[in-house]
């Protein structure tokens, strides 16, 4: 199965619909809702690493009010336990059996608020789920349904009580990315609009999950060049090269590479992926995946910094190659 152009047009049309929708209540953060919006078609989850006050719970409540299903909050603390999170069973007199209560994961759109607070067992509680899509408790497993996305907000400046994610929980996310403080003209628009407390509350759902599920399968049908992927394997060899580098990008990150990559391509009406769809999408997919050396970090030397180099180092396929 190939995507065809109307098919193109039509995801187009309804992204720029849910673009917009969030847009009302997350003023001037065009850029972030659409990288958000883009894990989520991509059915993948994504981290928001930012001051406070900038509106990563609003973005998360927005894209959740935004799709048509249930979504949960999770405000994670120390002392958050992992039944806390995934539920638990519980004895029923009555029917004189063990039944299963569902815990606050059970959601189209789960806001995983402060995920770093939590103990590193209650963070583990969540690697099957934010992975395989199903819980299991007490050796049985519990589908989440479809579609299912963890919306993780953390605080880069607090770091008292908290607890770094480790490696293979921040691979679990296809994206991270900040949203950062607002321009003049949009910080004008939210103080004018300060009468309503909450913006997100005030949204309609623009699609059903069903649709939700169709645009997923959709954009895993977008073409994909074998040149394209000749790339995105080069920048992760050379991730993995890279002198201030200790950890690079993984078989995974580069399946989230390509993932994303291709969601971003039919948002944009296209058929087909683009070397620039890769280059634009370079920060959020390896930010939080390239690890650096002790070395670097005391040279003050950033993950940004590393992912330019990358791309000035591996030469981009032309159009012609791709052709």
């Amino acid at each position: 199965m190939t995507v065809t152009q109307d098919q193109a047009a039509w995801f187009a049309q309804t992204f720029d619909q849910l673009v917009a929708n969030v847009g009302q209540a997350v003023v001037g953060k065009e850029h972030v809702i659409r990288l958000t919006l883009t894990c989520m078609l991509s059915e993948g989850h994504i981290l928001l690493e930012d001051f406070p006050g900038t509106g990563k719970t609003q973005l998360a409540r927005s894209v959740a009010g935004t799709v048509q299903g249930t979504n949960s909050r999770i405000q994670f603390t120390p002392d958050l336990l992992p039944s806390d999170v995934s539920g638990v069973t519980v004895y029923d007199q009555d029917k004189r059996e063990f039944t299963f209560h569902p815990g606050p994961i059970f959601a189209t759109i789960v806001l995983a608020d402060e995920i770093n607070r939590a103990s590193p067992k209650t963070q583990s509680a969540l690697l099957e789920v934010m992975e395989e899509g199903r819980v299991t408790v007490d050796g049985t497993p519990h589908s989440v349904g479809e579609p299912f996305m963890v919306i993780a907000t953390q605080n880069p400046i607090e770091q008292a009580g908290t607890y770094r994610l480790p490696e293979a929980q921040l691979d679990r996310f296809l994206m991270k990315t900040t949203l950062g403080y607002p321009d003049h003209e949009a910080t004008m628009s939210v103080l004018a609009q300060a009468k309503t407390r909450d913006r997100a509350a005030g949204l309609s759902p623009i699609v059903t999950s069903d649709v939700v599920n169709d645009m997923a399968a959709l954009a895993d049908e977008v073409h994909v060049d074998p040149a394209i992927l000749a790339y995105v394997s080069r920048l992760a060899e050379e991730s993995r090269r890279h002198p201030s580098v200790r950890l690079g990008l993984s078989v995974r990150g580069c399946l989230a590479f390509v993932r994303v990559a291709k969601t971003w391509a039919v948002s944009q009406g296209r058929d087909h992926v683009i070397p620039d769809d890769i280059k634009l999408l370079a920060e959020p997919v390896l930010n939080h995946r390239l690890i650096l050396t002790a070395e670097a970090q005391f040279a003050e030397i950033t993950v940004q910094q590393v992912i330019d180099q990358l791309l000035a180092q591996v030469p981009a396929p032309s159009e012609r190659a791709e052709a």
